[in-house]
């Protein structure tokens, strides 16, 4: 779809809608009667809306990235190159009223209330085969089910809009007013929601692994049902993710981990859900921010002989970086130097995920001083054209690795050996078991959890998940989240800071709906 025709679509959207979430007063009333009276009366339409809505799901990248990541212990403040990095108070947990780093409910409920209409619209259509309409309603009903499985992973209990009240006549911003639901609440309707994709879905072919499909469905029932069982201690869900993941064929781990990002490798044997993008069409945002800018390269870095332990003069642009089509390139971002460090020399992803230098005293021989030690990401870089670098690597939302470590998961919850789900993961990583020095060996519960977290942190860097597998795994009854002698990936201290495995939210907010109230635990300004 063009960016015109999207916007046409979001026009009739927001025509029908008459708002945005963060309306000030929620002024709600439709600014025309054109849309909702001429929309919805052909196929062409309808599917234009429904590509529209992934367009706009596949503009959200990036909040899923931060929501899903930025606050797991993989990403650290500290400078190298003489530039200041972004985020930094969301990195260090110092989450408050004002400060949080993400305003406006993340900016979900805008698509929400939009797939809220196609709903209704598409549930009442006459004009289209049985097949079709069930495929685009399972379609709705899962990107409804993820964008309220982000909010109640990020702020517990939240607003439940489920019906676009404003096409339906609801016009009065006082009866427009919504407190939040509770976390049983809104997980009960994230459940609903994927149990209806998967239902609607039915037997149906996978169409386009660019937008949401039957397989995707199932993964994302999977990843709900075992958050429910790890987080909420609903023990009986473990069964029902499992059988929704084992219900998932047809997808094959790529021999070669780097294989499964390639530009010239899209929509691989290994993916089953992924936001594309492609040349001259649209580039991943922000991925240039995690790279490094060639000024700063040229002060004094070099790159690391890994077998040797020998230093050597970088390339000027190692990573063939050069000039970007439209993104800024330099280093925004950076994942901490400790979790480069935990892949062992021999795990194929390391280098396939990062590039290491180090600025040293290069004097006299080896071993030299190393003064400062940088990572940047080799992942997702896309491709170039005429010598300039476009970021239009696919993102993967759900690929075969995340179903395996997710059954090795879940058997281990169950208390079996989840040895044959974490071998693949291993003897892909490492080109053979014979090269994996350190083998996976089933031993306790916790030992198994803390290893199981450890492989999807190498695995799924810059794929948004390793926050929410810390809030979701366990050490005993602990989140691993938190910080204990007992597992090092910790993040938060549960004596001071356990209310922040939830995330605050802004004045603006309560300020224009009173019955919403402040996530427990934070210092608010909100009257009593």
């Amino acid at each position: 779809m063009t960016k015109n025709t999207f916007q046409v679509v979001l026009f009739f959207a927001m025509l029908t809608i008459g708002m945005t979430s963060c309306k000030k007063t929620l002024e709600l009333t439709p600014q025309d009667s054109f849309g909702s009276g001429n929309f919805w009366k052909n196929e062409a339409q309808i599917s234009g809306f429904m590509q529209g809505l992934h367009t706009q799901f596949r503009g959200n990248m990036f909040q899923f990235l931060r929501l899903g990541e930025m606050r797991g212990g993989g990403f650290t403040t500290a400078e190298i190159f003489p530039v200041s990095l972004n985020e930094v108070p969301l990195i260090l947990q110092n989450l408050e009223e004002n400060s949080s780093g993400v305003s406006n409910w993340a900016g979900f409920y805008g698509p929400i209330l939009q797939l809220n209409l196609f709903i209704q619209e598409t549930e009442a259509s006459t004009i289209l085969t049985a097949a079709r309409k069930s495929y685009f309603l399972g379609q709705a009903y899962a990107m409804r089910a993820y964008y309220y499985f982000h909010l109640l992973r990020t702020y517990g209990g939240v607003p439940l809009r489920l019906v676009p009240e404003v096409p339906n006549g609801i016009t009065d911003p006082v009866a427009l007013r919504k407190a939040r639901a509770t976390e049983a609440e809104v997980m009960t309707a994230v459940k609903a929601d994927v149990d209806k994709a998967v239902v609607t879905f039915g037997n149906a072919a996978v169409a386009n692994k660019a937008q949401w499909n039957p397989m995707a469905a199932l993964m994302l029932k999977g990843e709900i049902y075992l958050w429910s069982a790890k987080v909420y201690n609903t023990t009986a869900d473990l069964a029902t993710a499992k059988a929704a993941l084992n219900t998932v064929t047809g997808f094959t781990l790529r021999p070669n981990f780097a294989d499964v990002f390639s530009y010239a490798n899209k929509k691989n044997s290994e993916i089953i859900f992924t936001l594309s993008y492609s040349f001259a069409e649209a580039e991943m945002p922000s991925v240039s921010l995690f790279t490094y800018d060639l000024p700063g390269l040229a002060g004094g870095f070099y790159a690391d002989s890994l077998a040797s332990g020998a230093f050597i003069s970088t390339n000027p642009d190692p990573l063939n970086i050069g000039q970007t089509n439209a993104q800024q390139i330099i280093q925004r971002y950076r994942y901490s130097f400790e979790l480069f460090q935990s892949y062992e020399i021999a795990d194929r992803r390391k280098l396939a995920t990062f590039y290491d230098f180090y600025k040293v005293t290069k004097t006299g021989a080896p071993p030299y001083k190393v003064l400062a030690r940088n990572t940047v990401l080799r992942k997702f870089l896309g491709t170039m054209d005429q010598n300039k670098r476009y970021f239009s690597d696919d993102w993967p939302v759900y690929r075969e690795a995340d179903r395996l470590l997710m059954l090795a998961e879940i058997v281990n919850a169950e208390g079996g050996d989840p040895t044959v789900f974490i071998k693949q993961i291993r003897d892909r990583a490492y080109g053979g078991a014979a090269n994996d020095r350190v083998p996976f060996v089933n031993r306790s519960k916790d030992a198994n959890e803390l290893f199981i977290f450890a492989e999807r942190s190498k695995e799924f860097v810059f794929e948004g998940k390793r926050w929410y597998d810390a809030r979701r795994m366990k050490f005993g009854a602990d989140p691993l989240a938190f910080i204990s002698t007992s597992h090092p990936y910790g993040v938060l201290n549960k004596a001071t800071n356990a209310h922040k495995l939830l995330w605050p939210i802004e004045p603006a907010i309560w300020t224009n709906d009173p019955l919403v109230n402040q996530t427990p635990g934070y210092v608010t300004s909100k009257p009593k």
